[in-house]
């Protein structure tokens, strides 16, 4: 009987190694933290320090009113000049120059990109970054060349040929100003002409009311109107077409790869993605050599 306790009560070396370790490991994490302790000392706020540099903010605070933060952009330069100047033709620097911001400038350089055109000084004061005691300060040494107050317009029965007329031309129209003229321009050059005046509704900003006061002043000369070679065009030059979308004009290319050039219009049916409606719309403008 003793025997079998003394077996189950007696560890050997090994085991009493290993019990001293787990000891020596328990003591340690024990005093870890006292140690730590021993070893660093927390450094303490100086709570006087703190409320003095507090009230000395909140004191400069009020002896000065806020200054929001301006960007560079918004800068307006300390000492600008002032020179004869035609707003149609000036760079961002120029305008800089002149005492606008560079977002003032940025402005009237898209507007002026877009086909926008200044006639006359007071056109300026239309630009809605402009203020008007900015006009004012700009207003003496405003210079365009050729300054036209008022636009000449078409005496009653007279027309205009949508195909052959210039933008300045355009203008002469009811209600068609210089930017419409531009947009009418630069809308016939992708198609390649216009083969009836319904197309101008197609232009942005022209509604069935403007179309209403123009259609009975133009006329279209379909003979004008220029066509594309289906069958030589690369996609890149259809893809300006603006009947066409990016899918379609792949399609269109694709095919004529595969099965060899268009013959006609009936050709073209086989394309699935190609509609009849669309198919319409683009046949005026192509030729099948």
């Amino acid at each position: 009987m003793k025997a079998r306790i003394k077996n189950h009560l007696t560890i050997t070396k090994k085991q009493w190694n290993g019990l001293v370790v787990l000891v020596i490991l328990i003591l340690g994490v024990l005093t870890a933290p006292y140690v730590y302790q021993l070893f660093r000392k927390d450094s303490t706020i100086n709570f006087k320090d703190f409320d003095k540099a507090a009230a000395q903010l909140s004191k400069a605070k009020e002896n000065r009113s806020y200054q929001p933060d301006t960007s560079v952009a918004n800068a307006q330069p300390v000492h600008p000049v002032r020179f004869p100047f035609d707003p149609n033709s000036l760079t961002v620097d120029q305008w800089r120059q002149l005492g606008l911001t560079e977002r003032q400038a940025g402005v009237i350089i898209h507007y002026v990109a877009k086909g926008g055109r200044f006639y006359k000084k007071e056109d300026l004061k239309k630009i809605y970054a402009i203020t008007p005691e900015g006009y004012n300060r700009l207003e003496p040494y405003i210079s365009i060349p050729g300054s036209v107050v008022e636009y000449k317009k078409l005496q009653p029965g007279e027309t205009i040929e949508l195909n052959s007329a210039d933008s300045a031309k355009l203008t002469e129209l009811g209600g068609i100003g210089p930017s419409f003229a531009v947009r009418i321009v630069r809308y016939r050059d992708r198609l390649g002409g216009f083969y009836q005046k319904q197309q101008l509704k197609e232009i942005f900003g022209i509604d069935s009311l403007k179309y209403n006061l123009v259609s009975n002043q133009v006329s279209v000369n379909i003979r004008l109107v220029k066509k594309t070679d289906i069958n030589t065009i690369s996609f890149g030059q259809l893809r300006l077409f603006p009947y066409l979308t990016y899918k379609q004009v792949n399609a269109i290319i694709q095919y004529r790869t595969q099965h060899g050039n268009y013959n006609s219009i009936n050709d073209m049916k086989n394309i699935a993605i190609l509609d009849e409606q669309t198919l319409q719309k683009i046949q005026p403008y192509l030729s099948f050599k």
